[in-house]
C-alpha cells in the first residue's frame, strides 16, 4: 500500500491551476469545470522517496501531478529496478492499471510533490456525461501507446549517445510546454536511474554526458544541466535516423 501522506483541501481547484492547459481539455464551459472541480478536491503530499502506489495495488483512483516529479518502475524477479518512465507536474498517471484493475508498476516521488487524485470511478461517469473530457482522456491514453513505442524504438534502434541525446530533448520539450527554459533545468532523476530507463550502464550514460560536454552541447555541474547547442542535440538524434 502507498505510504501515509498528509492530506489538505486544494489551494486551487482545476478551473484556476496554471497547468489545467497540460491535463484537461481546453474547451471545457465552466458548468463543465465545476463538476471536474467537485470530483478533484482531494490533493495528497509525498516526500522524496514516497511512493503513490506500488505494482500489485488495487486500482482506484489516476492521478494528476500539480507539483514535483514521479518515477515509475517495475521490479524484476532477483529484486532488480526497472524504471519505466519519469513524470512531470501536469502528467497524468496510474493509467498502466486501467484494463486490470491493478497497478503493474511502482510510482516513487523523486522529491516533494504535490498530486490531484481523481477517483476512476467518478471520472469515468462524468467523462460520460462529458464528451470532451472523455475525448481527453482517450488521447491522454494513447499518448502513453506512442511512448511506449518511442521508447521500445529508442532501446532497439540507437546508440548509447543518440539515446541521451532523445531524452535531454524530451525533457527540454516538456519543459518549454509548461513555460519553462527549454535549455536550463535540473534533472531530478539520478543517472543511474537514467541508465536504467535508457538500457545503459551507469558508466555509459556518464561517459555520453561528458561527451556532449567535451563537444561544447551541453554544460553538465551535477545535476543541473544547460543545453548550449540545441542544433547540435537535434543532429545527434537526427543522425541516427539516417
Amino acid at each position: 500500500m502507498p505510504l501515509p501522506v498528509s492530506i489538505h483541501p486544494p489551494k486551487s481547484a482545476c478551473s484556476s491551476c496554471n497547468l489545467a492547459e497540460l491535463c484537461l481539455p481546453i474547451d471545457l464551459s465552466a458548468r463543465e469545470l465545476r463538476k471536474l472541480d467537485e470530483l478533484s478536491t482531494l490533493k495528497r503530499n509525498f516526500s522524496r522517496s514516497d511512493y503513490l502506489y506500488r505494482s500489485g495495488d488495487k486500482f482506484r483512483s489516476l492521478f494528476a501531478i500539480h507539483s514535483g516529479s514521479f518515477k515509475t518502475q517495475i521490479l524484476h524477479e532477483d529484486g532488480r529496478e526497472q524504471v519505466t518512465g519519469f513524470q512531470m507536474a501536469g502528467e497524468i498517471i496510474g493509467l498502466d492499471a486501467i484494463s486490470t484493475d491493478i497497478h503493474a508498476c511502482e510510482a516513487v516521488a523523486m522529491e516533494s510533490c504535490v498530486v490531484c487524485e481523481l477517483p476512476f470511478n467518478k471520472l469515468e461517469a462524468l467523462s460520460r456525461e462529458i464528451p470532451t473530457l472523455q475525448r481527453h482522456l482517450y488521447k491522454i491514453m494513447s499518448r502513453e501507446i506512442v511512448r511506449d513505442q518511442g521508447i521500445m524504438l529508442l532501446l532497439g534502434s540507437m546508440r548509447a549517445e543518440e539515446r541521451l541525446a532523445a531524452f535531454l530533448l524530451n525533457l527540454s520539450q516538456r519543459y518549454a510546454a509548461r513555460g519553462l527554459s527549454a535549455t536550463q533545468f535540473q534533472l531530478r532523476m539520478s543517472r543511474q536511474e537514467i541508465g536504467s530507463y535508457l538500457g545503459l550502464k551507469l558508466e555509459t550514460v556518464s561517459r555520453a554526458f561528458s561527451h556532449f560536454q567535451e563537444d561544447g552541447i551541453i554544460i553538465v555541474k551535477v545535476r543541473a544541466i544547460e543545453i548550449i547547442n540545441l542544433a547540435s542535440l537535434q543532429a545527434c538524434l537526427n543522425n541516427s535516423r539516417l
